[in-house]
């Protein structure tokens, strides 16, 4: 097999790009014309399913909650008095790569403000501003100068880097931080102004605004951890920079998707990088930097490094939160789109698969059981992502439809009614999370409480978000690989 993927290495991948479409479709698909070949196994297997999402439904409650008490607990902790208890501790340095493109400028001082607030010590952070060389020179200077002006002298360095889109690149988030955490190496290590062994760089979009804990935490958890050159570390990432500002629709998407990010925290045979994460810069190093080729980049980035280093590279949680925007445009329908676009991109996500199981299936060096678990929870996650709104919602309705003889039946009738018990009951872990994410929407002045009790009466949009806002942006990536129709990464707007 190893010999077969190296001699046909453009027929392996091709086919690798086409099975994630093909896996969903015909998935999808199944219950519509299993219904009338083997009706019974079409009810089992949906059973089945529901009972896995039940089981799902409490465990992410759980691990929410978990995650909760974790986090209001290192909110309160003085991180810095552990830091210092460590006699190298100043040889720590942070370097926080912020790609830049757009972003209206009171969003980037935002994410500047929340830095210059850390307990650790400004003399122990660099801040690399990674602008695209596409972008005008005068625009760009436009941002970067009262940038620099207001910020230059709170960090140890503010570092300004351009990227140039080189022949084979792709345009988006990886080709960009690649280019800026090589000129980062350059400049600061490779001259020996740091120690690459103390160095520590972290991926930040430039809406994210950071707990002020959050550097010292990082800091005192790489220096504790005796495979500090293996790990990643990854905080909560809530978009609820703006969340009162959505229409409800995408205020109910976004707020499931920040309990979810809360609640994997906890998992740590789970939990991916992503959005905003750090690692050595040693590992990062050792590791290639991200693939300015491709539009994914965090969990790309994590099996990249799970492959060339090998057994122990893990992702370890830091329990705080980081504030995120959520995607949102001038008007509603704009902030509709906008919020598909991005759940799209998340999608195409899928498009690491092919590269991922290739090397699954060529490298030597990683123990079977840490790269086949790792393998099958990105293989389950990506692939399911368009399957899993069409087995809760619809289940046995419509099928039945198509065999109204089966409908009848014992196991036809009964089937539904399971399923729809089971679900029900899951919304009681959903009302848990929503108890523990109380704790995390920012107050409002003004009809704060108001919006927090209708915040349950949104819950009855989660049907229609499901489908426009994770099914068909899904399915949509899904196809696009299947078809060749490859995606170009595309900027989140920002207002």
């Amino acid at each position: 097999m190893r010999k077969f993927i190296e001699n046909n290495d453009k027929l392996v991948t091709r086919l690798l790009e086409i099975l994630p479409g093909f896996f969903s479709w015909n998935l999808i698909l199944f219950p519509y014309w299993g219904i009338l070949v083997f009706p019974n196994v079409v009810a089992y297997f949906i059973l089945i399913f529901n009972l896995y999402w039940f089981y799902q439904s409490f465990h992410v409650a759980i691990s929410a909650t978990f995650s909760h008490f974790r986090i209001q607990a290192a909110m309160k902790y003085d991180w810095m008095s552990d830091v210092q208890g460590f006699p190298d501790y100043k040889k720590i340095h942070n370097f926080i790569i912020i790609p830049m493109v757009n972003e209206p400028m009171y969003i980037l001082e935002r994410t500047f403000d929340s830095l210059v607030a850390q307990t650790l010590p400004s003399s122990q952070i660099t801040v690399v501003l990674a602008t695209e060389a596409r972008v005008p020179e005068a625009e760009r200077l436009a941002k970067i100068n009262p940038l620099i002006k207001k910020y230059g002298n709170k960090f140890a360095n503010l570092f300004v880097t351009a990227h140039p889109l080189l022949p084979g690149e792709i345009i988006g988030k990886a080709s960009n931080e690649r280019h800026a955490a090589i000129e980062t190496r350059k400049k600061f290590l490779d001259t020996k102004k740091f120690d690459m062994n103390y160095a520590i760089v972290t991926s930040c979009d430039s809406d994210h605004k950071y707990h002020p804990n959050h550097f010292a935490c990082l800091t005192f958890k790489f220096l504790d951890n005796p495979e500090r050159y293996k790990h990643f570390w990854q905080p909560a990432v809530l978009f609820y920079n703006n969340i009162w500002e959505l229409p409800p629709i995408t205020r109910v998407v976004n707020t499931l998707n920040s309990i979810w990010n809360l609640s994997l925290l906890a998992r740590r045979d789970r939990l991916i990088n992503a959005q905003n994460y750090s690692l050595s810069f040693k590992l990062l190093h050792e590791a290639g930097y991200w693939d300015a080729d491709k539009v994914p980049e965090d969990w790309g980035i994590f099996f990249k490094a799970l492959y060339e280093v090998g057994r122990g590279v893990e992702v370890e949680p830091i329990y705080l939160p980081l504030y995120a925007d959520s995607a949102q445009s001038t008007t509603i329908w704009k902030t509709l789109k906008l919020n598909y676009e991005q759940l799209r991109r998340w999608a195409y996500g899928v498009s690491d698969t092919p590269w991922m199981i290739k090397n699954y299936l060529l490298k030597k060096n990683i123990p079977f059981w840490d790269k086949t678990t790792r393998m099958a929870y990105a293989l389950w996650s990506h692939f399911m992502w368009p399957v899993n709104w069409f087995f809760i919602t619809i289940g046995l309705t419509l099928p039945t439809l198509l065999n109204p003889a089966f409908g009848r039946t014992t196991l036809g009738y009964m089937v539904p009614k399971v399923s729809s018990f089971v679900l029900s009951i899951s919304l009681l872990f959903l009302l848990v999370c929503l108890v523990v994410d109380f704790f995390y929407k920012p107050k409002l002045e003004k009809n704060y409480f108001l919006r927090v009790l209708a915040t349950p009466f949104e819950l009855i949009l989660m049907p229609i978000a499901g489908f426009f806002f994770s099914a068909l942006p899904g399915i949509d990536a899904h196809t696009r690989l299947m078809l060749g129709k490859y995606m170009e990464h595309k900027v989140t707007e920002k207002v």
